[in-house]
């Protein structure tokens, strides 16, 4: 009698497709991937709406960390699925490679609030090379003398880079806060050539 030997199992291929279907089905209400940058790893997010969340693993507690975030504030109907976020990872290689200027994804501003998602979109429009200051994203928001809210409007950010906070300087023209870190916010200026000086 010959024993038969159980077929072998890709584990890591089984978990894609099983993650795949549930995106596909509307199972999983958050697709998340991570992506390696020259700013250190990020985790991306996105609903059916758009680009949710984009994160600094480092600065954020870690993968688990952003995750459990997303789960209490917006679903936890989460899976990875790093082909929903093919178009993600593709205009963030092609910033930092210098070929973007303008990123072109849809945004889902569910973790903002009001006041802070016009301060986002007007840093949005800020334009790639170009910076502002914390008191005229202030007055573009509507909010003339809150450079301080908006300042933590910015430190609140859900999606660094795509949304170019690192564009916002403090008004003597240092670099002020930024949410990833100092030394990212340079680094994201120097990629865009207005390095302040």
């Amino acid at each position: 009698m010959t024993a038969l030997t159980p077929p072998t199992v890709d584990a890591a291929a089984l978990a894609a497709r099983v993650a795949a279907l549930a995106a596909e089905e509307g199972v999983a209400d958050i697709a998340y991937a991570q992506v390696d940058s020259p700013a250190g790893r990020l985790v991306a997010a996105r609903t059916e709406h758009g680009l949710v969340r984009l994160a600094y693993e480092d600065f954020n507690g870690g993968l688990d960390a952003v995750l459990e975030a997303l789960a209490a504030r917006l679903s936890p109907r989460i899976v990875e699925a790093p082909a929903r976020l093919d178009d993600t990872r593709r205009e963030l290689d092609e910033y930092f490679a210098g070929r973007r200027q303008a990123f072109d994804l849809p945004i889902d501003w569910a973790l903002t609030t009001p006041f802070g998602r016009r301060v986002l979109q007007a840093t949005a429009a800020i334009p790639f090379g170009r910076t502002s200051t914390y008191a005229a994203i202030a007055a573009a928001a509507g909010s003339p003398r809150g450079a301080r809210p908006t300042g933590n409007a910015l430190g609140a950010n859900p999606i660094p880079i795509v949304v170019p906070c690192h564009r916002v300087l403090a008004s003597g023209g240092g670099l002020g806060g930024y949410t990833g870190g100092l030394s990212r916010k340079e680094l994201l200026l120097g990629i865009e050539g207005s390095r302040p000086g």
